[in-house]
């Protein structure tokens, strides 16, 4: 049964086989890889398709440059996207750069890691 996965560059869905999901999967647009070794940053309108189209869960790591604590996080969250992709897709969200996002998901410290499957969180 295929798998609806969105490409991290062109942000474009991408149906794969779920038995071919661990074999390097590349995007039917770009060509490029659907799956790298570390988290994708992502502005509103990335994150919205990432949320909605991705049918693998999503892993979101909310945090800002001016975080010490985010600035300890990073390398644990970078390894753990190592670990976890292709069953979970992570994603990173600039609090600062992307304020729609974090009052959407109602942020109020960081960093806030949450899941979404489909939209909910």
């Amino acid at each position: 049964m295929p798998i609806a996965i969105v490409c991290p560059q062109c942000f474009v869905t991408n149906r794969v086989p779920d038995a071919r999901l661990t074999d390097a999967p590349t995007c039917g647009k770009c060509r490029q890889a659907l799956f790298q070794a570390s988290p994708v940053s992502v502005n509103m309108t990335q994150f919205q398709k990432m949320v909605a189209y991705n049918d693998i869960p999503v892993i979101v790591d909310f945090w800002a440059q001016w975080c010490g604590p985010c600035k300890m996080f990073a390398p644990v969250y970078s390894e753990a996207a190592q670990t976890l992709a292709p069953k979970f897709r992570l994603l990173k969200v600039d609090t600062e750069a992307q304020q729609d996002i974090a009052s959407q998901y109602r942020i109020q410290s960081i960093p806030t890691i949450a899941m979404v499957k489909h939209g909910k969180e």
